[in-house]
């Protein structure tokens, strides 16, 4: 795989003032210790301890949150309130746990966290912060080097609806390639779990998938494969989210300083993934192999790090133009307001604490879908209302 060198940027471009953050990390953890002292504040304003019900994924793309569990970091920050980790294959299952009251907060892709959104009417979630832009590919077999050579061919895609999936028919709907949710039309689309698709890959069953790292290296060392597109490559400046953190709306709004640990730790996480890569990199295997029972190389976790910027901007014109593509290939109802998706606050105040500039959030239109649009059932969490516009 050809790996590009990123520098961890800010919301503005500007290089990660690392030594104001360690300053900051270490004024925050003493502050935590003194307000720990106090019996009846656990957190400010908060009188009992509160479970912390948190998701994502084995994938290195939540980076952030392994390194965070697997040295203490979410520990630290969270003090007396007890944390309940939930792992998850993708998306759409999250979505579930969230609207289901089964999970409070978690890492999750931009296309499950828009159909969280406008299943609940714009009422159940906020994405608060940033965790991981880059590390997805279509990664094919020998001799396809083109759109035009995946005519006929099955492409396998993580789960109907997720970020992949959606970016994949957007992706062969712009080279004038047809498909459905059914598994016909020119490409065969067959959304199916990460390991699922390494197998089938490996065997020739499938001919390409979209996936994110660790999934797309294990493609292209143990099955053979080679980068199609790197989805870096469609992307402004190279940017686009891979993982936010989310919130279930009450959550956050009976629990802000909690949720502001939990985004505190993400931060902390990064700057561990920042100042040593190796440490991190042995985090993320650990937790991986804690997770599926397998474990993972180092050196592919190693190439897997160089195609992924962590950063806690979670970059919302991607989110909102992911939104716009879902819309387009009849996955998803064109939500109202999206915008208001973010609740950034939170991130923002810490950011300020260490000299960084704020992120902000300007709307993205999003038209209706095209009369000739296929009406879809998306996956479970994804939208199942969508029609064709008229």
């Amino acid at each position: 795989m050809r790996h590009r060198t990123r520098t961890t940027t800010t919301g503005s471009g500007t290089p990660r003032r690392l030594r104001i953050r360690a300053g900051v990390a270490a004024a925050v953890t003493a502050l935590a210790s003194l307000v720990a002292l106090i019996p009846e504040h656990p957190a400010l304003g908060q009188t009992t301890p509160v479970t912390v019900r948190l998701g994502y994924f084995p994938n290195v793309t939540h980076a952030p949150a392994l390194v965070a569990a697997d040295q203490g970091i979410f520990a630290k920050n969270l003090g007396s309130n007890p944390l309940e980790i939930k792992t998850f294959n993708a998306g759409p299952e999250e979505v579930t746990a969230l609207l289901s009251d089964a999970l409070d907060i978690g890492y999750i892709g931009p296309n499950p966290a828009v159909n969280a959104y406008v299943q609940s009417g714009g009422e159940a979630v906020r994405v608060v912060s940033g965790a991981a832009s880059g590390g997805a590919f279509l990664i094919a077999k020998p001799g396809i080097d083109k759109p035009a050579d995946l005519k006929g061919k099955k492409v396998a895609s993580p789960q109907l609806g997720n970020t992949q999936d959606v970016a994949l028919r957007v992706w062969l709907k712009e080279h004038g390639l047809k498909t459905d949710t059914q598994g016909g039309g020119d490409v065969s689309i067959l959304p199916q779990d990460n390991a699922t698709a390494l197998s089938a890959f490996s065997q020739g069953q499938i001919d390409a998938a979209w996936v994110i790292e660790p999934w797309a290296t294990r493609l292209i060392t143990e099955g053979g494969g080679h980068v199609l597109v790197d989805e870096r490559d469609l992307w402004p400046d190279g940017r686009y989210a891979t993982t936010n953190i989310i919130v279930r709306t009450e959550f956050l709004k009976e629990h802000p300083e909690v949720v502001k640990q939990v985004l505190q730790a993400n931060i902390e996480a990064i700057a561990a993934i920042e100042t040593n890569r190796e440490a991190a990199e042995t985090s993320v295997a650990n937790q991986i192999q804690k997770i599926t029972g397998k474990a993972i190389a180092a050196p592919l976790v190693r190439a897997s790090f160089s195609t992924i910027t962590f950063t806690e901007d979670p970059i919302p014109y991607s989110l909102q133009k992911s939104a716009k593509d879902a819309v387009s290939v009849g996955l998803l109802q064109p939500p109202k307001d999206l915008f208001k998706i973010y609740d950034l606050k939170l991130v923002n105040q810490l950011r300020k604490a260490a000299g960084d500039p704020a992120i902000t959030v300007k709307a993205v239109k999003i038209p209706k879908a095209s009369a000739t649009t296929t009406p879809t059932t998306a996956a479970a969490g994804s939208t199942s209302t969508t029609t064709t516009a008229k």
